[in-house]
């Protein structure tokens, strides 16, 4: 039996999340289509008869504008050395932008296996496509390129199979039916703020947090009370819509999300506060649970 890590890296809004679910076949980790979606680093756990792969889904690596944003890069950047496997996302030639270019210059310092994902082949046409391969080959920094569309889970097996080689025999970490290691509370908060960020318009989402403040469980129904942070008092309204009718929708949404993956009928209680400026206080992005490892 063969175990180990993989970390999945790159721009925000390239697909990681949507890769991980796609490799795990379950949801781990939200998506939607706005960027710096993902702001912890989330595990996802796929096993076979050979191995145990334990894909680590970490926040888009940006330039911080805030505490908030400084968190979510050293989140991604502190996995380049603790994993076995890197993949490295991109849907665009390296010659693009500067974001690619600043990851790549991080991955030359570390000796870790790269495997480079070029991903949303099902929106890149074939000579695009080629134009990134040929960029990214004449580094000669990848030991693999593989192209994918996570959306349409294509190539998810080739990943496996190309990650399988550099990881070691070891023990399993996790039982063979678990999924991600992450607790349900975690869960019902990520899925809470998917759904406000689908439900959002675009200057709201990086001021969104979800804070969990009732879970209970009986035979039959869970009872959850969360509250919906924003950072400005026009927020609020925007989140709560006109008679409610916005609120009331993400709480429908995330409720039937819910009740299959936690197995009961659910009862939801969402509020919504004002905590302004809460990603430039080092106390509030810990109290919402971005903090490293080590507590930092």
């Amino acid at each position: 039996m063969k175990s180990g890590f993989v970390g999945i890296v790159g721009r925000p809004n390239v697909g990681k999340s949507t890769l991980m679910n796609a490799l795990v076949g379950e949801k781990v980790a939200i998506t939607s289509g706005k960027a710096q979606t993902t702001r912890n680093a989330i595990r996802g756990i796929y096993t076979d008869e050979e191995a145990q792969i334990i894909f680590i889904d970490t926040p888009g690596i940006h330039k911080p504008k805030n505490k908030l944003g400084t968190y979510m890069t050293n989140t991604a950047i502190s996995t380049f050395k603790e994993v076995d496997v890197i993949m490295f996302l991109v849907d665009d030639r390296l010659s693009k932008g500067p974001g690619d270019k600043y990851i790549v210059e991080l991955l030359k310092k570390v000796r870790t296996p790269k495997i480079l994902i070029i991903n949303k082949t099902d929106i890149i046409g074939p000579e695009e496509y080629k134009q990134i391969f040929d960029e990214y080959e004449e580094l000669g920094l990848f030991d693999s390129i593989i192209g994918t569309s996570a959306l349409n889970g294509v190539n998810t097996g080739v990943c496996i199979d190309t990650v399988k080689p550099y990881i070691k025999e070891g023990p399993m970490y996790f039982p063979s039916d678990m999924f991600t290691d992450n607790p349900m509370r975690f869960l019902v908060s990520e899925i809470i703020r998917e759904k406000t960020l689908l439900y959002l318009e675009d200057e709201v989402p990086h001021g969104i947090a979800v804070e969990i403040q009732q879970y209970e469980e009986e035979p039959n129904c869970t009872n959850i009370g969360a509250v919906i942070y924003c950072e400005r008092q026009s927020h609020k309204g925007i989140i709560i819509g006109a008679k409610g009718r916005k609120l009331k929708g993400i709480g429908k949404a995330a409720r039937l999300e819910l009740e299959p993956l936690i197995g009961t009928k659910v009862f939801l209680e969402l509020w919504v506060k004002v905590k302004e400026n809460w990603r430039a206080s080092d106390i509030a992005i810990s109290n919402f649970g971005y903090r490293n490892e080590d507590g930092k």
